[in-house]
């Protein structure tokens, strides 16, 4: 199902030209037009799937496989010494477009870009309690 209204479904389909390193039935690989490093991609389901808790486990099974494929090739091309795998679900998490995508973005050892938090800590048994909550 695609949604006329998304953007990520008209680029993901070809409706908008797009810098395209990839296509198959299911997914169109482009160039991020506001990369945090040269060579940013975005995986993009041509399904519209509002974010990973929609996504059809037949398609998510193919899109780690493909992100690792785009990051193999990224690191053979422009020689980087690695890459991020980026995947925003809800606004709380930073997804601005509501069609599930993946960034894979180029790293390099001096490029200072590097996504990270500050560690964070538990009360001693809290890890117990919620663990408990969070068990399916």
């Amino acid at each position: 199902m695609k949604d006329k209204d998304c953007i990520f479904c008209l680029l993901a389909n070809g409706d908008i030209p797009t810098a395209t390193l990839y296509e198959d039935e299911d997914f169109r690989v482009i160039l991020d037009q506001g990369p945090a490093n040269p060579g940013h991609a975005l995986i993009l389901p041509k399904n519209h799937y509002k974010d990973l808790t929609e996504l059809e486990e037949t398609v998510a099974a193919k899109a780690l496989p493909l992100a690792s494929r785009v990051g193999k090739r990224m690191m053979e091309v422009l020689g980087c010494d690695g890459f991020n795998i980026v995947q925003n679900n809800g606004k709380a998490a930073g997804q601005t477009v509501f069609h599930f995508h993946i960034h894979v973005i180029p790293r390099y050892e001096s490029d200072g870009k590097m996504v990270e938090w500050k560690p964070g800590s538990y009360a001693e048994g809290e890890t117990e309690a919620l663990a408990a909550k969070l068990k399916f």
